[in-house]
């Protein structure tokens, strides 16, 4: 899995780091350091991750992001007014 964190928007809140410690730590008090190439392993301490950003700095590639997509197996189910390819 790819990732991607916006260093400009992060805050240093480091809730990434406390929910998926093997993929981000924080260097100091407001850098923070991440693997973009986390271990599919990782993913769903990575998901917690990602919902716990209080300024949303983290991204998972798209093509990741394909498996929970709606109508995907697992995947949510369509919004109310979002078209599904059922």
């Amino acid at each position: 899995m790819r990732l991607v964190v916006d260093l400009n928007r992060c805050q240093g809140y480091a809730q990434c780091a406390f929910l998926a410690p093997e993929v981000f730590a924080m260097h100091g008090d407001e850098g923070l350091l991440y693997d973009p190439q986390a271990q599919d392993a990782h993913r769903a301490r990575v998901a917690q991750a990602v919902a716990a950003c209080p300024v949303q700095a983290i991204l998972v590639d798209e093509l990741d992001m394909a498996a929970t997509a709606p109508g995907a197996p697992g995947g949510a189910a369509p919004a109310a007014g979002e078209a599904s390819d059922a």
